[in-house]
């Protein structure tokens, strides 16, 4: 049995970036068993994966007999055990970044007119139908008894996400609430998340610290949320996005870390 932390993760999750960025820039190649958890197929959904984690969230870490459950819990636990002592967490800024007025896991997936439904349309379907075909097949398993709210709620809550997509109910109020979430998003980038950043550099300093894995992991889904592909258009689609000049702030701190190793391998592409 291996006694090394298993970190569970999917190439397209949000916050397990956050802690893969961690991973990278703390540890050695091998310090750490990775295992792939589809949320495309909404493998995080089976029971099994429920009993390690009642969330149903990536990333979940099981080490030295205990299971994180939240990214916050997995990158402390990395910033305690790595030898390279880094800045940790600033509970403020962690707090915002995770939550749900800015939520860059809900900004990936709106639409705010018929042009942005059209262009997310493929990536919508294909991750809302996957999981509500593993939600449907997994609530009906013997072991999902005791988790039957939890898989009622996911049904009916991702069931009325998919109908968005499938042009099946209207989308007038969904364009507003995606305006509204997007306008949140864009007065924290243009404000308050200045406050927070250093005019060069990182905000743990010359290297990433606990803040910098959940909001490199945030600022890259939200350039892939505004039309990025990759890092070298990030800054346009800010402007196109957000309809205003980057700060210079925000430009340092994406440049400081998309030459970084860490950076380069958690994306290999932008998501």
């Amino acid at each position: 049995m291996s006694t090394k932390p298993i970190l569970y993760v999917f190439g397209h999750s949000v916050w397990s970036a956050a802690a893969e960025l961690a991973a990278a820039e703390l540890f050695s190649e091998g310090d750490i068993e990775y295992k792939t958890v589809n949320l495309m197929e909404g493998e995080n959904f089976a029971p099994s994966f429920i009993k390690k984690n009642p969330n149903a969230t990536l990333p979940t870490l099981e080490a030295e007999g205990q299971v994180y459950t939240s990214t916050l819990e997995v990158t402390s636990y990395f910033v305690k055990k790595a030898s390279t002592k880094v800045k940790p967490a600033n509970p403020e800024l962690i707090e915002i970044l995770h939550a749900d007025n800015i939520d860059p896991n809900t900004a990936l997936f709106l639409f705010r007119d018929d042009d942005e439904h059209k262009a997310k349309s493929e990536l919508g379907m294909g991750f809302l139908g996957g999981r509500q075909a593993a939600l449907e097949k997994y609530s009906v398993h013997p072991e999902a008894e005791p988790h039957k709210s939890f898989y009622d709620e996911k049904i009916a809550a991702n069931g009325a996400f998919l109908t968005l997509y499938q042009g099946k109910s209207s989308k007038d109020d969904f364009f507003a609430q995606s305006r509204a979430h997007f306008n949140n998003i864009a007065t924290f980038f243009k404000g308050p998340l200045l406050s927070y950043l250093p005019e060069s550099g990182f905000i743990g300093g010359e290297i990433p610290g606990e803040d910098d894995y959940h909001l490199g992991a945030w600022l890259t889904r939200i350039a892939a949320s505004v039309g990025a592909k990759n890092k070298d258009d990030a800054i346009p689609a800010f402007e196109k996005g957000f309809g205003e000049q980057v700060p210079a702030k925000i430009v340092s701190y994406w440049e400081a870390w998309t030459e970084r190793p860490s950076w380069i391998k958690v994306y290999p592409v932008l998501h």
